[in-house]
């Protein structure tokens, strides 16, 4: 089952040894359509955008203003309505899918981990990546050579343990960490 949800942001056990911990909140979301395979349409909320598209959907489904994003999950739900969560309540383990933190465009020692040049003076060089090819063989750079460009804002799945699950707030708690900023949304998928 699938589920969508909003990272809150990290905290820890209280116990020993203190385990640190990622809270998520399950967003509330309608199934609007469910297909042969399990998979449905589902809507959800987030921000305020809208278009003509969104309200024909909207429309279509019989959907208040507030549900603007549509998604396919696989649901456990057997008829339109609330997504159902007791699958959260058994749940062990879920693969958390996010966006990473955007860092534009950045040098191969924040990007690659490189090592960079001497940081004494008349070095000439400190922070730069350093010969990329041969000589005349094979007179071009080859492809995967680590060069500076665009770091972050990349899809990134993790598993990640259940802690606990809060029905009456839909607060999940994983153990470790997912990637995004605080706010971002993502989905989650329970494993066996």
């Amino acid at each position: 089952m699938e589920y969508i949800v909003q990272k809150i942001g990290m905290s820890r056990t209280i116990g020993v040894p203190s385990v640190p911990v990622t809270l998520c909140k399950v967003l509330e979301a309608k199934v609007c359509e469910i297909n042969e395979d399990k998979k449905a349409i589902v809507a959800y909320s987030d921000g305020k955008k809208t278009n003509k598209a969104i309200a024909g959907q909207q429309k279509k489904y019989n959907l208040s203003k507030e549900f603007n994003r549509f998604v396919t999950l696989k649901v456990s739900n057997e008829e339109v309505g609330d997504i159902d969560v007791e699958a959260l309540k058994n749940a062990k383990k879920v693969k958390s899918t996010f966006t990473t933190k955007g860092r534009g465009f950045t040098g191969v020692m924040k990007r690659w981990n490189f090592a960079g040049g001497p940081g004494g003076h008349g070095s000439r060089f400190h922070r730069a990546g350093g010969s990329i090819g041969n000589c005349e063989w094979p007179g071009r750079v080859q492809k995967g050579r680590k060069m500076p460009g665009q770091y972050g804002n990349t899809q990134v799945t993790v598993k990640n343990d259940v802690v606990s699950f809060d029905e009456e707030n839909g607060i999940l708690v994983l153990k470790g960490a997912i990637s995004g900023a605080n706010g971002k949304v993502g989905k989650i998928r329970i494993i066996k």
